[in-house]
Formats: C-alpha cells, structure tokens, sequence
C-alpha cells in the first residue's frame, strides 16, 4: 500500500472535539489515494476550508503539522460525512476503470460468498449474471456493465454506497479500503 501524498478536507473543527477536553483545532480528512480517514492537526495560524486539498506526504507540510492518527467511525461528524458521500462519488467516476476492473475479477471470499454479494442491492442471482457475462467478455465500462446486465442497479451507486459503508460502519469484509 502506497502512503498518501494528499487529504481531502471532510470537517474542520477550530476547537476541536466539543466533548473533549482538548481545545485543539483539528481537521477530518479521508486520504486521496487509499481512501483512509483521518485526523490532521494544522500548523499553528493554520485553518483549513472543506473540500481543500492539503499536503500529507513526506516532508515539509505547509499547512499540516502532523497526521494525528485514523479517524475513528465513530467521531465523523455529520458534515464531514456529507463531504465524503461527495468525495466518493468523485472517486468513483475518476477511477471507473479501477472499479469496472473490480467487476471482472473479483474472486470468491469462501464457498458460500462471492466478493460481488457483498455490493449493496447484488444478491446471487445478479452475481451469477455478471460472472456469466464476464467470462463472455470483460467489462469496459460501468455502462457496459449497466447494458449487458438487465435491471442491474446503477453500478457506480453500488460501489459508492460499498466504499461509504466500509468507511462509516463496521464491515467483515473490506474491499475498497484498507
């Protein structure tokens, strides 16, 4: 796993925590590359705007002191959860290619349960679809996907809501995040 370069700002919290006993200023973020949620500090005289794009790479930082730490599921607060259901979205349409790839080699986990099962609204039956087509030909495209699958919900959807779910709620199974 590569370390991230940069974070996408999801909350800024100038002082910090309100049931903490801490007055520290601190930001939620989500990393750009491996979508890891975190918890920056900045450099003193430092704020942060939603949505900005701030440096967390190796190195000089010029607005980031230091990486706290992961952000817990449980501290994200409402608008940094809002934030990041748009965030995704990005993600999902810029990598498509990366996900549509999912799509074609995703694997069974065990006898009973295929990767694929495990995106919101794919049951077996819809599972048993796409591996059929898959072995036919591999997937270009999410609307490929969409057109050689009948009544498929939308695909990037369903990976959006997988990659939220991995992030805000406890999940067996990671497939999009580490």
């Amino acid at each position: 796993m590569e370390k991230e370069e940069h974070a996408i700002v999801l909350d800024y919290l100038p002082n910090g925590y309100p049931l903490e006993r801490k007055m520290m200023p601190i930001a939620q973020a989500i990393g750009e590359k491996n979508l890891t949620l975190l918890e920056l500090v900045p450099r003193r005289g430092m704020s942060f705007e939603v949505e900005e794009k701030v440096y967390i790479g190796e190195g000089k930082r010029d607005k980031v002191y230091y990486i706290l730490g992961r952000l817990q599921r449980e501290k994200i607060t409402e608008t940094a959860k809002e934030h990041l259901e748009k965030f995704i979205e990005k993600v999902v349409k810029e990598r498509e290619k990366e996900f549509v790839e999912f799509f074609n080699t995703s694997e069974a986990i065990n006898k009973r349960v295929h990767q694929l099962e495990l995106l919101p609204g794919l049951g077996k039956k819809y599972t048993k679809d796409i591996l059929a087509q898959r072995e036919i030909k591999k997937f270009d495209s999410f609307e490929d996907i969409k057109k050689r699958i009948p009544n498929l919900p939308f695909p990037e959807k369903t990976i959006e809501k997988r990659i939220l779910l991995e992030l805000t709620e406890f999940e067996r199974y990671n497939l999009f995040t580490h």
